[in-house]
């Protein structure tokens, strides 16, 4: 395929210079003249295609900088294979660019078969045994070199309730004095959700981004998705991730009995310090989901999340049960009392 020449390129408007980026990269790599089929977006700036001819197919990832950067996704799949589970194989990579050709595991996402209904108890437990797997290994083997998830980057996240949802709520921001009392609160909690110990943490570790590969067996029969924002930190993240999904409702008997099926896998564990992390983890995890759906509408465009939000409230009011979060409760119940507590009002949005 010809080059574009700087003077083109100048004239091209930004999707048509990105649509010409990647049939370069596509011809570059044996995949000229296959038009790429969508197969989905997401809550960020990626975008994901499948190539198909006679014999082949892969997945094509555009991920488009400043806003997105391939080279996290190719680092932690490497390190998700060497420890034994399915991530997809990279096949061919423009990480200036934000392009990655990468291995098509097919259609059967966790959502569809759930949709579909497959057995539910059987896919929950294939993802718990994969994720005691992945812990396991990192205890064997010990901790990739991937940022820390700790305090600040925690605190960080719960903030995104009072900087994104609690205005779209009140109409107007929160004091400042609001804001400070509420991070003074979440500091202090943190310090204890952590277990003796970090794990590699995948952060997004939920059915949307599970597959089922039915040509493998055990834990490889798992594929994983979206991973490109793992972190080293508390065990009990990703669980609850799983568990407590903004997305779906999980039956309480699925949840109790795959967070049994956990702790089986880590027998020595403290229950007692476990339930507490979990629980403050939890809490932080769904504030944090409250103030990034409103972010996706109010900043991104995208108010399709905004659905979702009375079930992460519905997982809020179960995880301020635990004793350790009463005083997060005791805030929420002062600022954002339960007469507020709904999806923001889109028709009156600036």
């Amino acid at each position: 395929m010809r080059e574009v020449t700087l003077a083109e390129a100048a004239a091209l408007a930004p999707v048509e210079l990105r649509a010409q980026a990647m049939a370069d990269f596509l011809a570059a790599n044996g995949w000229a003249g296959i038009a790429p089929t969508m197969l989905a977006g997401d809550a960020s700036f990626r975008r994901y295609y499948r190539l198909l001819d006679a014999s082949r197919s892969v997945v094509l990832m555009d991920a488009p900088p400043p806003q997105e950067d391939v080279r996290p996704y190719v680092e932690v799949a490497e390190i998700l294979r060497y420890l034994g589970l399915s991530a997809p194989e990279i096949y061919a990579q423009d990480g200036d660019r934000g392009f990655l050709l990468i291995e098509d595991f097919g259609d059967d996402t966790y959502t569809r078969l759930l949709t579909a209904g497959a057995e539910e108890g059987a896919l929950y437990a294939l993802a718990i045994d994969t994720l005691v797997a992945l812990q396991r290994a990192v205890a064997a083997d010990g901790l990739p070199d991937l940022p820390a998830y700790d305090e600040a980057p925690l605190l960080a996240e719960a903030a995104l309730l009072a900087d994104w949802y609690a205005p779209a709520v009140l109409g107007a921001p929160l004091s400042a004095a609001a804001r400070a009392e509420y991070l003074a609160l979440w500091r202090e909690i943190l310090s204890e959700a952590a277990l003796p110990g970090p794990t590699l943490v995948l952060r997004d570790y939920h059915v949307d981004n599970l597959m089922l590969l039915r040509g493998r067996s055990g834990i490889r029969s798992c594929g994983l998705l979206d991973f490109q924002d793992a972190v080293c930190g508390p065990a009990a993240y990703d669980l609850v991730s799983l568990l407590e999904d903004a997305r779906r409702n999980v039956p309480p008997a699925v949840r109790a009995a795959m967070t049994e099926r956990y702790l089986a896998g880590f027998p020595g564990i403290d229950r007692a310090i476990f339930d507490r992390s979990a629980a403050i983890l939890a809490a932080q995890r769904n504030c944090k989901i409250l103030g990034i759906f409103t972010r996706l509408w109010r900043r991104d465009g995208k108010p399709g999340y905004l659905r979702h939000i009375p079930r992460v409230w519905r997982l809020i009011e179960e995880d301020l049960r635990a004793p350790a979060l009463a005083p997060i409760a005791a805030w929420l119940d002062r600022y954002l009392p339960r007469s507020i507590r709904r999806i923001p009002e889109t028709r009156n949005a600036a």
